[in-house]
C-alpha cells in the first residue's frame, strides 16, 4: 500500500549503506561491533539497576532496542540501548506508578515516536532551546550522581526514594552504616575511567605528554614486545578493565561488598519471555505525562546522537524522521520483553565511529555480541560489585553535564541564564517532566517578549492634515500594543486626517495584528479619514486580501 506523500517513507539507512559493501568493510564493522558490546554490558546493567530494575532488563533492552534502531534507523553508526538520561525519569515512573505501568508508558511512548518520525516532524526537536538541553542535561547528571552515593557508600537503604530532598533525607540517615570498600571500589573505577584514555593517548601530534613519555620508557625497557603489548591494552575499552579488575581483585580479597548477586542472585542465562502488561485507557490517562516524558526525552537525546554521529563519522546525514520511527519501534518492543526506554547513546556511538564503523551492521554486531555474552558469561556477572557499577555511572554523570556551560553564562543573555538555570533547579528539585513543561513555556513567553521587542512604529511626517508612520519588523499579538501611539495621534489629530503607514519593513502579519489595524481603520473612518498603507511585502499583503480588508483601504 503506497503511503499518502505527506507521510515520511519508511526507509532504514541499512539499505542504502549495504549498497557496494565490502569485505572490508564488514571487518571494520565486526571489530567496531564487538567493541561496542563488550562495552555497553556493564553500562547497561549500571543503567538498569541505577533505574530500580534488574540487571537483565538492562541487558536485553540493549540486544533487543540496540538491533531494532541500528536495523531499522536513519542513522548509519548510532547504536541504541538504555541511556544514562532514563535514569531518572524511569526510578520516578516505578517508584509512583510501578513496574508494570513503566513498561505501559514505555510502549505508548514509542507509538508517538513513531508518529513523529511518520509525520515528519523530526526535525521540530531540533527547535528544543539548547539552553534547556543544556538545563535538563546538567540536571539529569547531577541526579544520577546522586542517586549512586547509596552504593558508592554502601548505604544499607532498603529503598531510595525517587524525590531530590528525600535522597539527601535517607542519605543522611544511614550515613552510619558507610562502607570504606565500597567506597574505595567506586571511587576507583571513577578515577580509573577517567586515566585510562589519558594513560596511552598522546596530548599533540609532536609525542608530548605521559602517552609519549611512556612508550619511550617502555622502548628503551623491555623492547618491541612490551611496547606492543601496551599498545594492544589501550585498545581495551576502559569500562571493560574496570569491570574485570575491579571485581577479580573483591572477589578473590572477599570483600564485604554487595554485588548482582547478593542482590539479585545473578543474570538469567535464558532469553526473556513475551508477556503482554495488562493494559487500560484509564492507565494510558494516568501515565501520560511521564509518557509524553520519555517520548520527548528519548527524541531529543537520539537525534542529537545522531548529529554527534554525523559530525565524527563523515558519511551521509542521517534521516530524522526514519531514526524517530526506528526509536519508536523498538521502545514499543522492548517492554514486552520486560526491558526499559532506549534511545540513541553517545558513548557507545561514539566508541563505534572510533572503532571504525561504516554501517548499521556494527549496530547489529554489537547486539548479537551481547546475545553470546548473556547465554555463555552470565554466571560471572553475579560478582560484579554494585560500587563498581556506581563508579561508572558517577563518570557517566560526570562526561554528561556540560559544567562549562555555567562558567560561561556571563556571555549570554539574561533569558539565556534564566532558560538554563530555571530548567537546571526545576529537574533536580522537582522532576524532568517539570522541567521541560516550565522550559519550554518559559521559552515560548520569552521568544515572545523579544519578538514583540523588535517591531516599531516610527513617525516619519507630520502635517494639519497627515501623518506618515513606518512600520517595523512582525506585527503579531505579542505587539499589538504598539499601535496604540497611532490610535492616539488620530483621536488627537482634527477630523478628515489621512493616515500613511509604510509597510516596507514590515516582514509578517497575523490574525492579531490584522485585526489592530482593522480596529485602526475603523477608528480613522469615524473621524471620515483615510488609511492609505504602502510597501506591502508578500506575506501582509496575502493575509490582508484573503480577509478582505486591503479592499477596504487604499493602496499607494
Amino acid at each position: 500500500m503506497n503511503l499518502p506523500a505527506y507521510l515520511a517513507p519508511f526507509r532504514p539507512r541499512i539499505f542504502s549503506a549495504l549498497k557496494g559493501y565490502t569485505r572490508e568493510r564488514f571487518g571494520k564493522d565486526l571489530g567496531a561491533g564487538l567493541t561496542v558490546g563488550i562495552v555497553a554490558l556493564p553500562l547497561a546493567m549500571a543503567f538498569a539497576i541505577a533505574s530500580g530494575l534488574s540487571p537483565q532488563a538492562g541487558i536485553w533492552t540493549a540486544i533487543i532496542a540496540g538491533g531494532l534502531i541500528s536495523l531499522l534507523g536513519g542513522s548509519a553508526v548510532q547504536i541504541g540501548g538504555p541511556a544514562g538520561a532514563f535514569i531518572v525519569i524511569v526510578y520516578g515512573i516505578v517508584e509512583r506508578y510501578g513496574l508494570p505501568n513503566l513498561l505501559i508508558s514505555t510502549a505508548c511512548a514509542g507509538v508517538i515516536l513513531f508518529l513523529l518520525g511518520l509525520l515528519k516532524m523530526g526535525t521540530l526537536v531540533r527547535y528544543v532551546p539548547v539552553s534547556i538541553v543544556v538545563g535538563f542535561t546538567n540536571g539529569i547528571a547531577v541526579l544520577i550522581a546522586l542517586s549512586q552515593l547509596k552504593e558508592l557508600l554502601g548505604l544499607e537503604i532498603a529503598r531510595m526514594p525517587a524525590d531530590f530532598f528525600s535522597q539527601i533525607k535517607a542519605i543522611s540517615l544511614h550515613i552510619g552504616s558507610f562502607n570504606a570498600y565500597a567506597l574505595g571500589l567506586g571511587l576507583v573505577c571513577f578515577l580509573g575511567l577517567i586515566l585510562w584514555p589519558k594513560l596511552f593517548a598522546p596530548r599533540d601530534a609532536a609525542g608530548k605528554g605521559l602517552a609519549a613519555r611512556l612508550v619511550k620508557v617502555v622502548q628503551a625497557v623491555e623492547g618491541v614486545q612490551l611496547l606492543r603489548a601496551t599498545r594492544a591494552a589501550s585498545r581495551v575499552p576502559g569500562p571493560i578493565v574496570a569491570l574485570v579488575t575491579l571485581t577479580t581483585f573483591a572477589f578473590f580479597l572477599n570483600l564485604p561488598v554487595e554485588t548482582i548477586g547478593s542482590r539479585f542472585g545473578g543474570i538469567p542465562r535464558a532469553l526473556p519471555p513475551f508477556a503482554l502488561p495488562d493494559f487500560s485507557w484509564d492507565t494510558v490517562r494516568l501515565l501520560f505525562a511521564p509518557t509524553l516524558t520519555i517520548a520527548m526525552l528519548g527524541a531529543v537525546e537520539s537525534l542529537l546522537c545522531a548529529r554527534v554521529a554525523d559530525q565524527l563519522s563523515g558519511l551521509p546525514k542521517h534521516d530524522p524522521n526514519q531514526e524517530l520511527m526506528a526509536q519508536g519501534v523498538a521502545n514499543f518492543v522492548v517492554p514486552f520483553f520486560g526491558g526499559m526506554p532506549a534511545t540513541g547513546t553517545i558513548a557507545r556511538t561514539v566508541t563505534n565511529v572510533r572503532s571504525g564503523a561504516s554501517s548499521p551492521v556494527a549496530g547489529l554486531v554489537h547486539a548479537l555480541m551481547l546475545v553470546v555474552i548473556v547465554l555463555v558469561a552470565a554466571p560471572l556477572a553475579m560478582h560484579v560489585p554494585l560500587a563498581v557499577l556506581a563508579g561508572m555511572l558517577l563518570y557517566v554523570a560526570w562526561n554528561m553535564g556540560e559544567w562549562h556551560e555555567f562558567a560561561l553564562m556571563r556571555q549570554y543573555s539574561s533569558h539565556y541564564r534564566l532558560l538554563m538555570l530555571g530548567t537546571f533547579f526545576l529537574t533536580v528539585v522537582f522532576d524532568l517532566t517539570v522541567a521541560l513543561q516550565v522550559g519550554l513555556l518559559l521559552a515560548c513567553v520569552l521568544f515572545v517578549r523579544r519578538m514583540s521587542s523588535l517591531f516599531q512604529v516610527v513617525e516619519t511626517a507630520r502635517s494639519d492634515d497627515s501623518i506618515c508612520f513606518q512600520l517595523y519588523g512582525s506585527l503579531f499579538f505579542g505587539a499589538v500594543a504598539k499601535i496604540d501611539p497611532i490610535l492616539s495621534a488620530v483621536e488627537s489629530a482634527p477630523r478628515g486626517l489621512l493616515v500613511r503607514l509604510d509597510a516596507q519593513s514590515l516582514q509578517s502579519l497575523d490574525a492579531s495584528g490584522l485585526d489592530v489595524l482593522g480596529q485602526l481603520h475603523k477608528a480613522i473612518v469615524l473621524r471620515e479619514g483615510k488609511l492609505v498603507i504602502s510597501g506591502l511585502n508578500a506575506q501582509p499583503r496575502h493575509v490582508m486580501e484573503r480577509s478582505g480588508f486591503l479592499a477596504k483601504i487604499e493602496e499607494a
